[in-house]
């Protein structure tokens, strides 16, 4: 485990990202003395965190005095935004601190405070004000009254956004149309599948192991946990006060990546996956970045051949080239992105990026000895030959890059 350098501070977990039936002092959850964990991830929010802890404290003090806990977990804020909430566990003894310096990410920063929570409800909330605390006890009463999960939605009756510009308000409504198309068994169930605010029974998640990508957890609750029944709240979502906006592009790219993962994980590709023991779903990744490299490779081949005026061979082993970095680095970061994830070092990544070169080229001699075998020996069609050719290649490509290239090694 590791430790903190403060002795107030809470033991950030390790291992995998999964929530326990029992909290980890071992109290079982039914006598209820926590009734409700809320988690507040955060990162650079020195100038919110105090207001913040004020008002959740006022209002839970008044609902449910003694049987709450607030944790704030911040992943090492260059604000040093930790310090700040560390510094008002004396005013506010209900407050818990967790300071993670080896970890990033809102949705793991959720999961991991959760692991070390105590309530029977646990719950999340942003550190910026953004979420109105006041629809907190909606949340807590809708759980309350026998829903599994709890979610405050800005697409009910009483929700809506304070000053989004059209282009955002486009982007968050086409998010969840194209969620309810890759996965309507889990975007179906609420109106809104990117919020960041709301509450779920501990038995309706535990023992299930999380893998969420980027910002958007709830996903991953509803797609994973044993949810049966959902509740919405409206709540309109508030511009910041202070602090900066951590809305950007790569959370709608990240947003698009689970999607497509929960599907391949969940669906019928997850369940042939494991009934063959093979990882379908990562083979498929592999396949749609080789898929893309062809045309990485064509392209810059036309551009080296017509533009450039560069020679067949060198063009070729340029194009080539380009390709296969092009295709390191998509599975680096998506394909196997959970393990090079665990791998940040520069030096483990460029000793990746050379297996996986080798590889690649020991796939190119094997294709074609294929080919010819099949063409010379056997009088296959050519193009058929080929076909199967990049077939066995692709799936030695893939199985010795999981086994050597993305392998787990020197991990401090």
């Amino acid at each position: 485990m590791k430790t903190n350098s403060s002795n107030s501070l809470l033991t950030v977990p390790t291992g995998p990202l999964k929530i326990s039936e029992l909290p980890p002092n071992g109290v079982d959850t039914s006598s209820e003395s926590t009734h409700l964990s809320l988690v507040i991830p955060t990162y650079k929010e020195r100038d919110n965190i105090k207001n913040v802890v004020s008002i959740l404290s006022q209002l839970l003090d008044e609902s449910i005095p003694g049987k709450y806990e607030l944790i704030v977990v911040d992943d090492d804020s260059p604000d040093r935004t930790w310090e700040v909430a560390e510094s008002l566990t004396t005013e506010y003894p209900q407050l818990r601190v967790m300071r993670r310096q080896q970890e990033r990410g809102l949705s793991s920063a959720v999961i991991r405070g959760w692991q070390a929570a105590t309530g029977s409800v646990l719950g999340v909330i942003d550190g910026d004000l953004q979420h109105p605390p006041e629809v907190l006890m909606q949340l807590l009463r809708s759980i309350e009254q026998g829903a599994d999960i709890a979610v405050a939605s800005r697409h009910v009756e009483g929700g809506g956004v304070s000053s989004w510009s059209v282009v955002r308000r486009f982007l968050s409504r086409g998010a969840q149309l194209l969620g309810l198309v890759i996965l309507p068994g889990v975007l179906g169930r609420v109106s809104d599948p990117m919020s960041g605010y709301f509450m779920v029974r501990r038995s309706a998640i535990a023992n299930a192991t999380l893998n969420p990508v980027g910002y958007k957890i709830l996903l991953e609750v509803i797609g994973r946990g044993k949810v049966d029944q959902v509740a919405e709240v409206g709540y309109v979502f508030c511009e910041r006060k202070e602090g900066e906006s951590k809305v950007t592009w790569k959370q709608y790219i990240d947003y698009i990546h689970h999607l497509v993962r929960l599907r391949l994980s969940t669906g019928r590709v997850g369940r042939l996956s494991r009934k063959v023991n093979f990882p379908v779903g990562r083979f498929f990744r592999f396949g749609l970045v080789g898929f893309s490299g062809v045309f990485v490779d064509l392209t810059v081949f036309y551009l080296l051949r017509t533009v450039i005026h560069l020679g067949l061979t060198r063009s070729t082993i340029l194009s080539a080239g380009v390709a296969i970095i092009n295709n390191f680095l998509w599975n680096d970061l998506w394909t196997f992105g959970d393990i090079s994830r665990r791998q940040r070092d520069p030096h483990q990544r460029f000793k990746r990026f050379l297996k996986f070169s080798v590889i690649c080229l020991a796939g190119v001699i094997l294709q074609a000895l294929i080919i010819n075998f099949l063409y010379n020996v056997l009088g296959i069609n050519q193009y058929l030959a080929k076909l199967i050719a990049i077939a066995v290649a692709t799936i030695w490509n893939f199985w010795i890059n999981l086994k050597l290239s993305w392998r787990v090694t020197d991990v401090k």
